[in-house]
């Protein structure tokens, strides 16, 4: 459940400085019609941002259109964006109306626009300068009333500088910038998150609420997750699959993150003391603090049940109870 400190507005949720930040903005700009720049990597959740300001804007009723640039040819990019007359190109067989005619009134996104060419550039240009475009083929102006926003893992800026993305679209297009943080820089937000999509999951499934242990939660705010809140979904998913029973454990997640996580945590803990420069002796401790995190995670597990644990590690009883004095953990 969201704390009476946290936000949510159209599945963006968090109780993060920097999630609440861009969700008083959203608040802010959504009423107003001005083109909008969301930069952030891939799966930060921009479309999200995008149908929070259509949503909350005038415009609400009306259509909301996205299209991919990076999903299309020049040519094919061209006929969805204005739509073509009849006999315009080969396989032209009947007229067809563009996105941009279905979305007038609306709101229109540009996913990916760091992809798109230069010559469509222009032509975007145009469609922010004056509202009209022409269609493939076409003679007569077209006439449209729409909100833009564009939405990009780039840097605009640096396209611009390197000469592949026009300085004064850029400016059109960046009236409203917005920048979406990586998962990763808002772990707080990780509960949340996890509570919002199993309580998405068990709905969409029809089935019983899952729980999520505390070394689940510890495992999932300790990765980096390159793929941001995406890749959580995609993970959450599996493992509220996999899982039998109603607690989600880490064993349930990928072993790509457990062994991620596996290998920061070693990174982390595992460094050589100044004072100690052989290999021999940089082994021994890093094999000690491996067994160490490992017989406790274990223990964890099996709730303390000594007899259970040893026979997880492969081990006796007696020789977990001598690792456990050793490495006074009794």
């Amino acid at each position: 459940m969201a704390t009476t400190d946290s936000v949510q507005i159209h599945g963006l949720i968090g109780e993060s400085t920097k999630i609440k930040e861009v969700c008083s903005i959203l608040k802010k700009i959504a009423p107003y019609d001005a083109s909008v720049l969301i930069e952030g990597e891939s799966g930060t959740g921009k479309e999200l941002v995008a149908r929070a300001i259509h949503f909350g804007s005038p415009r609400k009723d009306k259509e909301f259109v996205i299209v991919n640039c990076s999903a299309f040819s020049d040519s094919l990019l061209e006929s969805e964006l204005f739509g073509h007359r009849r006999g315009s190109f080969t396989g032209a067989i009947a007229e067809k109306k563009g996105l941009f005619e279905i979305a007038d009134q609306g709101t229109f996104i540009f996913d990916e626009v760091g992809d798109m060419s230069a010559a469509l550039q222009v032509k975007l240009l145009r469609v922010l300068q004056e509202g009209v475009f022409l269609k493939v083929g076409g003679t007569t102006p077209i006439s449209v009333d729409l909100r833009i926003i564009a939405a990009t893992n780039q840097d605009l800026k640096v396209l611009v500088l390197k000469g592949k993305f026009r300085e004064d679209l850029f400016y059109r297009l960046n009236v409203i910038h917005l920048t979406l943080p990586p998962l990763r820089d808002r772990l707080e937000d990780m509960p949340l998150l996890v509570i919002h999509i199993i309580k998405r999951l068990a709905e969409r499934n029809k089935q019983p609420l899952k729980k999520v242990s505390k070394d689940a939660l510890r495992l999932m705010q300790e990765y980096r997750w390159p793929g941001n809140v995406r890749e959580l979904e995609n993970e959450l998913e599996r493992a509220f699959i996999l899982s039998e029973g109603n607690v989600i454990e880490p064993n349930h997640f990928s072993p790509h993150l457990r062994e991620t996580n596996q290998r920061t945590r070693l990174n982390k803990k595992f460094k050589a003391p100044a004072n100690t420069s052989s290999l021999k002796d940089h082994k021994r401790i890093v094999v000690a603090e491996f067994e160490k995190d490992l017989i406790h995670r274990v223990l964890e597990q099996t709730e303390g049940n000594r007899t259970k644990a040893a026979k997880e590690l492969c081990i006796s009883r007696q020789e977990l109870i001598r690792k456990l004095k050793l490495y006074q953990m009794t």
